[in-house]
């Protein structure tokens, strides 16, 4: 049977507490336990940032963002593991209203469209012709 029917996406801040390289190993921990168990999507690791409000008299932490396909079983243990994590400071799992694989594949292909700030030129030069015209036709 395939490994995921449900897209889910994971955000949790890890304390930074016992340094940064003890923030990396937990988040590798749990990304490691989400590519066992599921079928992992994207894993953005967005390192250390503000927290919006200090926590546990803490203003910084170590965001990580998981996405994965599984049954469904799995991210309630996920969040479970989570929480019992002292060194996990705040997780949520939820589960995504579109199919996270298809949104991933199509998401190079739209970059590289965005990238052309040449476009503007021809679209200048296509308007050139047009003023030429617009005074032949009044020749006429």
């Amino acid at each position: 049977m395939e490994k995921g029917n449900n897209s889910y996406e994971s955000m949790f801040i890890v304390s930074l507490a016992n340094g940064e390289e003890a923030a990396k190993t937990t988040v590798s921990k749990f990304t490691n336990l989400v590519a066992a168990n599921a079928q992992v999507i994207k894993i953005d690791e967005w390192g250390k940032r503000r927290l919006a409000y200090p926590i546990e008299d803490m203003n910084e932490g170590y965001y990580a963002v998981v996405t994965f396909k599984n049954d469904g079983e799995f991210p309630a243990e996920l969040q479970r593991l989570m929480n019992i994590d002292e060194s996990v400071i705040r997780s949520m799992t939820i589960r995504l209203e579109y199919d996270a694989e298809k949104v991933a594949a199509e998401a190079p292909a739209a970059e590289p469209e965005a990238e052309p700030e040449e476009e503007p030129a021809p679209a200048e030069e296509a308007a050139a012709p047009a003023e030429e015209a617009t005074p032949a036709e009044t020749e006429e």
